[in-house]
């Protein structure tokens, strides 16, 4: 495992575990397997674990592992604030007590401000003493490093790394980002201002691999290197001297494996000609086929109206990535085979997604697209079908 500095000298596994994505079983989490998973990577030398309170069942999860097999004194712990469900400091307290417990600890390594997007958020928890809360926690040693996760313009993410002394920040960047969301812009200015950057949705939510259209799994199958769409993507990523860490939402052993590998065999500067040539043929050819630039991170979840708006989108895409029954027969099997329908169509209008959403899509708009291709004559008699004679 290759290792880089964060801002007070201390080795961060170039490689970071990811818990959003871990398999799920039943209700909940399939403890187990993750548990097999993570402990590979934390004997391949991960030593960074991201969770966060609104992961369904990961903070728990995460501190379950690490009990059972008694290793925290040997991973950095990061989790997130929801600030943007608390409104007030007791609030703040209360949740990062909870998720104390939940992750079986007394500190954080590093803690973040979960989607901090603009300034005056940022203004806003200010004025109600989030400065003073944080310094006590820093004091105490119950926050040992503070930062900030972001989605948004360069511009803004500049004005956000300097409004405040963090230690810290993680942005989403991968090959198809980088003159979006932060950018390459922002990952160089804070390296520039010494701040550490953790990298997240670096296969945007798998879209770099599973959705690849079938022309740009040619150009793998035909690369003289053997690269993996995933390979690809994080020496890509691993290339840049700027990029702290990398996360992962590794969720099988065999993604646990890869990674540890090409993590372990990467430093700056490991893209070869014929490597940086691939990325451009790529972006390429998935420009021409993709449709919406949704990466299925979940934050526009729930919808009122029960609407699977990432995985609408999701078989809106694989429609043009991969074929038009392959789309419509997932979205299918995905929306309308259940006791409660969650099509594109159920949509109202009401943009509560569009207010959360990270890569500030139209949703409503695309959801209306969406539905218009997805849902034929054929997925409606079969969702009539589903729901009047209860085949669900």
């Amino acid at each position: 495992m290759q290792y880089r500095k964060d801002k007070k000298g201390r080795d961060i596994s170039l490689l970071g575990y990811g818990c959003m994505r871990f398999t799920r079983k039943g209700s909940g989490i399939d403890i187990d397997k993750a548990e097999r998973e993570v402990m590979a990577a934390i004997r391949g030398g991960v030593n960074y674990l991201d969770t966060a309170y609104i992961y369904p069942g990961s903070e728990a999860a995460v501190g379950e592992i690490l009990r059972r097999n008694n290793c925290r004194d040997q991973v950095y712990l990061a989790t997130k604030l929801p600030h943007y469900l608390i409104r007030s400091m007791d609030g703040v307290e209360k949740t990062f007590q909870e998720e104390l417990r939940r992750l079986g600890t007394d500190h954080i390594d590093y803690y973040l401000m979960h989607m901090l997007t603009d300034l005056a958020t940022w203004e806003k928890l200010k004025k109600l003493g989030m400065e003073e809360w944080i310094a006590k926690k820093l004091k105490s040693g119950e926050i040992r490093n503070i930062g900030f996760s972001y989605h948004g313009s360069a511009p803004m993410f500049k004005m956000l790394v300097d409004a405040y002394d963090w230690d810290f920040c993680q942005i989403q960047y991968n090959y198809m980002d980088e003159t979006s969301q932060a950018g390459v812009e922002g990952l160089q200015y804070a390296h520039r201002k010494g701040l550490p950057v953790i990298i997240m949705e670096p296969l945007r939510g798998g879209r770099l691999v599973d959705l690849l259209p079938e022309t740009a799994k040619a150009l793998f199958r035909d690369n003289p290197e053997g690269l993996t769409p995933a390979a690809l993507a994080f020496q890509w990523l691993y290339d840049q001297p700027e990029v702290t860490c990398v996360l992962s939402g590794m969720n099988s052993m065999e993604m646990v494996e890869e990674n540890l590998a090409v993590a372990s065999a990467s430093r700056p500067g490991c893209m070869t000609e014929a490597g940086k040539a691939l990325v451009e043929r790529v972006r390429e050819e998935i420009r021409r086929c993709v449709k919406v630039g949704c990466t299925g991170c979940g934050y526009c979840m729930p919808c009122p109206k029960g609407v699977d708006i990432p995985g609408a989108f999701r078989c809106y895409n694989a429609m043009y990535a991969e074929s038009k029954s392959s789309g419509r027969r997932d979205y299918l099997q995905c929306t309308a085979m259940r006791k409660d329908p969650s099509s594109a169509s159920q949509c109202v209008g009401c943009g509560k997604c569009e207010s959360r959403c990270p890569q500030h899509l139209p949703i409503r708009r695309l959801l209306k697209e969406a539905a218009g291709e997805l849902e034929t004559v054929t997925y409606k008699a079969a969702k009539w079908g589903v729901q009047t004679f209860r085949l669900w």
